[in-house]
């Protein structure tokens, strides 16, 4: 192991392992039949996705604060299924299993960063949905472009901020106990237990996560869809209170997607064998991206109209070439 000098008050000597060796899907039978499921997951949400992004950039019609949110969504999904998956493939099934000290960091950051990034779009897109209800006459003087964008923008530099705190503390520990990570990734928790100094930091901010980053977010959207139901029972008839309903069906379908495999997985976390709590971490970290965007197409009219539309646009001019 390489020896580094830090300078914090006094010179103090960290031990550094040159790479980490990640662990978790070896000896698993059969794993690389799951890696051709991860990359076909991966395939499809880049395309799904990027399905929506395209018609968001393309159709003016979608360029409302709300689909500021679902264009943030999407954005994420790619970026986060791009910076977990091709990794976690070359990783075990091309047998590179031994990554470098700083490389591991950076592939920590970029992962946590942006599945965080999923949890708190959610949150984003549950305000849009309680102001366009419980104040649908005044709900484009309230949700502005600039609203959506500062709140966006807020949430990058909240999850960002996070991660670079949890990555910054991690370079404080000394790796001298081992330096295998048993994870499908250079997981946070699996790394700073190797440390041999004093890891209470890490532990603090490995509790804080959760909280700050899956349950105080899922509390504001269930707390949002409360005062949404009770506004919605004070409706007179029951065919307003469906269509109104209706609009929050595609939010909710991306908030049971994303937080119900985490509830179910955290719940049972003990009592399941560690190869299945692997692969079940590793499916709820790719399965939300990839059915996101097959949710909003099929849920949401605006984005279904804007792709049937886009498509006739590209068959007239098809047939205005070949002519």
């Amino acid at each position: 192991m390489e020896l580094f000098n830090s300078a914090l008050g006094k010179n103090i000597t960290f031990v550094r392992p040159p790479y980490f060796m990640i662990s978790g899907f070896i000896g698993i039978p059969n794993i690389k039949y799951y890696f051709v499921f991860l990359f076909f997951i991966y395939i499809l949400s880049v395309i799904g996705n990027g399905t929506v992004i395209t018609v968001i950039i393309l159709d003016h019609t979608l360029r409302s604060p709300k689909y500021m949110a679902v264009f943030s969504l999407a954005l994420t999904d790619v970026l986060s299924v791009s910076a977990l998956v091709p990794k976690v493939i070359d990783i075990f099934l091309f047998n590179h299993l031994y990554v470098a000290y700083n490389d591991c960091l950076a592939f920590m950051f970029f992962c946590f960063t942006l599945l965080s990034m999923q949890s708190l779009n959610l949150v984003t897109l549950a305000f849009d949905r309680l102001v366009a209800i419980l104040f649908p006459l005044h709900y484009h003087v309230k949700v502005t472009h600039r609203l959506m964008l500062y709140l966006i923008a807020f949430f990058w530099i909240y999850a960002i901020g996070l991660t670079l705190i949890a990555a910054g503390l991690l370079t404080r520990l000394s790796f001298c106990k081992s330096v295998v990570i048993n994870s499908y990734f250079c997981d946070h928790g699996p790394m700073f237990r190797l440390g041999c100094n004093d890891i209470t930091p890490s532990r603090v901010i490995a509790n804080l996560s959760p909280i700050l980053i899956l349950w105080l977010p899922l509390a504001f959207i269930l707390a949002s869809y409360c005062c949404i139901a009770f506004n919605l029972a004070k409706i007179s008839t029951c065919q307003e209170r469906l269509k109104a309903f209706k609009t929050c069906t595609g939010h909710l379908s991306l908030v049971a997607i994303y937080f119900f495999p985490l509830l179910i997985t955290f719940t049972l976390m003990e009592k399941i064998h560690p190869n299945a709590r692997i692969i079940n971490l590793s499916l709820t970290s790719v399965f939300p991206p990839m059915l996101n965007p097959i949710v909003y197409v099929l849920q949401t009219q605006e984005i279904k109209d804007s792709v049937k539309k886009l498509l006739k646009i590209k068959c007239k001019s098809k047939i205005t070439v070949q002519n």
